[in-house]
């Protein structure tokens, strides 16, 4: 079975961010029984690579992406772990 929320997430990092990769993995399997999983939170690992982050250090390019998810965030998803590259870092 799929998880929906993997598209929707998809589909806000396309938008906000015009990717020119973008790997998003479902790790909610993998923290069962953790807090976080009781409340329906999903775990995701997620590596995108944007021209959007060109000259940004890490931490303004972790705000772009969590400002495309961000009434997801404590619902829909619960932890996201971003690997955040530049195409000239590729």
């Amino acid at each position: 079975m799929t998880d929906p929320r993997l598209a929707q997430i998809r589909a806000r990092l396309e938008a906000a961010l015009a990717p020119q990769e973008i790997v998003l993995e479902d790790e909610s399997a993998l923290h069962a029984g953790h807090a976080g999983a009781a409340s329906g939170g999903g775990h995701y690992r997620l590596r995108i690579v944007s021209s959007k982050f060109d000259g940004l250090k890490l931490v303004m390019r972790h705000r772009l992406v969590y400002d495309s998810v961000h009434d997801m965030m404590h619902k829909e998803i619960h932890a996201l772990a971003i690997t955040a590259l530049a195409p000239s870092e590729v």
